[in-house]
C-alpha cells in the first residue's frame, strides 16, 4: 500500500511539474531603433509565425529605449529578443543566468558583424571625424553597441574626451532618430550601423540605414559616410532561460529556418538583406563583455 501512494505522490508531481511548465503567452522584445509602429509592423510576421508554432498568444514589446528590453528579459516580462551585443553585455553581467544565446544574423558574404557608421549630410563639407570636431554630434543609446559603446570608445581613443571634441554630444534615442536627426538638420553628425556592404545609397545591405531608406525617411544621396569602426559581432538572439525547453527549441529552430520558409518576413526582421540566422556562443561577445565591464567600473 505504501508503495502504492509513492507512486500515485510521484505521479502527481510530475503532472504538476509538466502544467508548471505550460506557458500561456509569449512575450517577443524589440530593441529601439525606429518609431514603435515601424518596429511592430516589420516584426508582424514573425509574431504570427511564432504564435502558430507555439499555440499561445504572442505579443510584440516595443519599448521607448533598449533598457526596456532589458529589464524585461531581466524580470521575466519579455521571452525573446534580438539583442545588440552591448545589450546582451549588460544582461549578462547583471545575471549571466537571465537568457541564452541562441541565434545571429549571418550577412550574404557568410561574416557575422557588422559597422557602427559615422555619418552627415552631404552638403555639410563635413567628410571626416576630423571636420566634425567642434559640431552637435549624436550617439543613438547609452546600451547600444554601434551606437555608443564601440564607436564612444574608438572616437575617444584617438580623440580624446568627446565632450571636448565635439560641441555637444547627443543620444538621440535610437538609429532611426539619429539618422533623421543627421538628414533634416538636427544634428551634425551622428552614427548608426551597417553591414557595410552593398551600396550606400540603398543604405547597404542591411542594417538602420537600409530600414530607414526603404522606411522612405531618408533619401540616402543626401548623406555620406564619414567614419567606420572596426567590426563589431552581430548582436544575438536570446531566449529566456527559465522558460520550457520545448519553447526555447521551438522558436530557435523557427527562427533558424526563416530565411528559407519566409524571406520577406526574414528581411523584415534582419532589417535588410541577409544570408541566415545561425547559433553564435559566449566566445563572440567577450571583447564587448570587457569593454562594457571597463564602462561601468566593474
Amino acid at each position: 500500500m505504501q508503495k502504492l501512494l509513492t507512486a500515485t505522490a510521484l505521479v502527481s508531481v510530475i503532472a504538476t511539474s509538466a502544467m508548471a511548465q505550460e506557458i500561456t503567452e509569449f512575450n517577443i522584445g524589440i530593441l529601439g531603433g525606429e518609431n514603435a509602429q515601424d518596429r511592430l509592423t516589420n516584426q508582424e510576421c514573425f509574431r504570427a509565425a511564432i504564435e502558430a508554432e507555439l499555440g499561445v498568444p504572442v505579443k510584440l514589446f516595443a519599448p521607448a529605449d533598449y533598457d526596456g528590453v532589458i529589464q524585461g528579459l531581466l524580470g521575466g516580462t519579455i521571452d525573446y529578443a534580438w539583442l545588440g551585443a552591448s545589450a546582451f553585455a549588460k544582461i549578462h553581467l547583471t545575471d549571466p543566468a537571465a537568457v541564452e544565446l541562441k541565434l545571429t544574423k549571418q550577412n550574404v558574404d557568410g561574416s557575422t558583424g557588422y559597422y557602427s557608421i559615422g555619418f552627415a549630410r552631404a552638403d555639410s563639407g563635413i567628410t571626416s571625424i576630423e571636420d566634425a570636431k567642434g559640431k552637435v554630434f549624436a550617439f543613438a543609446d547609452p546600451n547600444s553597441t554601434s551606437g555608443f559603446l564601440v564607436p564612444g570608445a574608438e572616437l575617444m581613443a584617438t580623440y580624446g574626451k568627446l565632450e571636448d571634441y565635439f560641441a555637444e554630444v547627443k543620444m538621440s534615442g535610437g538609429h532611426e532618430q539619429s539618422i533623421v536627426g543627421v538628414h533634416n538638420g538636427d544634428f551634425d553628425a551622428g552614427v548608426s550601423w551597417a553591414d557595410g556592404l552593398g551600396n550606400w545609397e540603398d543604405g547597404y545591405n542591411s542594417g538602420a540605414f537600409r530600414r530607414a531608406a526603404d522606411a522612405g525617411l531618408v533619401d540616402m544621396s543626401n548623406l555620406v559616410e564619414i567614419w567606420r569602426s572596426k567590426l563589431i559581432p552581430e548582436g544575438p538572439l536570446v531566449i529566456r532561460t527559465a522558460l520550457p525547453q520545448d519553447v526555447k527549441d521551438k522558436v530557435t529552430e523557427l527562427t533558424a529556418n526563416l530565411w528559407e520558409t519566409d524571406p520577406a518576413c526574414a528581411y523584415n526582421v534582419a532589417a535588410g538583406d541577409a544570408k541566415d540566422f545561425v547559433p553564435v556562443t559566449i566566445d563572440a561577445y567577450e571583447g564587448v563583455l570587457a569593454a562594457r565591464k571597463l564602462q561601468e567600473g566593474m
